[in-house]
Parts: structure tokens; C-alpha cells; sequence
């Protein structure tokens, strides 16, 4: 079996993996009353996403420098590896960038998921109602960091 098909079956199982863990949650949780429920899914919703994300990504780099460490240095496996290490860790640092600039805009939690193989960019909001300038001002904050298109990106307000 190639490299990239190994990467490929790695990256779905750990998919699946977290696929679980959001079910595990949720089947977990049918014991608080529905309302009681969306209270502390929200609340739990923007603290599990991230700890997920970043598991996730761990154990993508985990499994990346293996395929760097058993490649062959001039491999164009261990080229396609390094290369997604490297854009794995500047989307992740552009997601924590973007996160704290409009955190310091005055929303009271935010995640932010830029597409690996796309440009769409989805931002995530912890408030009760998503104005038009909220809306303006987190499109104005991924505009000037990271050039993203109006087209491409998508906010979801979460009360």
C-alpha cells in the first residue's frame, strides 16, 4: 500500500474517531432535560471543538513525521509530508490568530475552521444575535489577515 494511501486510511480513521467522540457526547447527555441540554452543548460546544481539533491535528503531524522519518530524503512522499506538516501548522496558527483577534472584538467565544483542501473559512460565534456590523467586522478581521474572499467564508452565530 503507497504512502498517500496510508496517510488517506489514517486521516479517516481519525475522522471516524472523532466522529465518535461527538456522539459519545451527545448519547451521554440525554439525561439533562432538552433545554438543559442546548445550554451545556453550546456552553461545551466552542471547549470541545478545539480539544478535538486539536487531538486531531497531533496526531496528523504524529503520523507525518513517521512518513518523514521512514522516507527517503530525496522521496517525494517525504516531500508531500513535509509540505502538509507545514500547512497544517499555519492553518492552525491563522485559526488561533483569527480566534483571538475577534475574541478582542467583543464576541464571547469563537472558533474559527479554515478548509485544508479549500479556501472556505467558517467562523463560529457564541452570541444570541449576529448583527450586520458583527458580520462586517469579523469579514473586515479574515479579510486583512488572511485575504479571504467574502464568497468563502461563513459565519454561524451560535446562542
Amino acid at each position: 500500500m503507497s504512502k498517500k494511501r496510508k496517510i488517506i486510511v489514517l486521516s479517516c480513521m481519525i475522522a471516524l474517531l472523532a466522529v465518535t467522540a461527538v456522539f459519545n457526547f451527545i448519547l451521554t447527555t440525554d439525561t439533562i432535560s432538552n433545554e438543559q441540554a442546548a445550554i451545556v452543548s453550546n456552553a461545551n460546544y466552542f471547549t470541545q471543538y478545539r480539544s478535538e481539533r486539536v487531538t486531531t491535528r497531533n496526531e496528523q503531524i504524529v503520523q507525518l513525521d513517521e512518513i518523514i522519518a521512514t522516507s527517503a530524503a530525496d522521496s517525494t512522499e517525504r516531500s508531500d509530508a513535509l509540505s502538509m506538516k507545514i500547512e497544517l501548522t499555519e492553518i492552525t496558527e491563522k485559526e488561533m490568530l483569527l480566534e483571538n483577534l475577534i475574541k478582542a472584538y467583543g464576541f464571547e467565544d469563537v472558533v474559527v475552521v479554515i478548509g485544508l483542501e479549500s479556501e472556505n473559512i467558517n467562523v463560529i460565534t457564541k452570541t444570541s444575535e449576529l448583527t450586520t456590523d458583527d458580520a462586517i467586522v469579523i469579514h473586515s478581521i479574515l479579510a486583512e489577515e488572511v485575504n479571504a474572499a467574502p464568497e468563502n467564508v461563513k459565519i454561524i452565530p451560535i446562542s
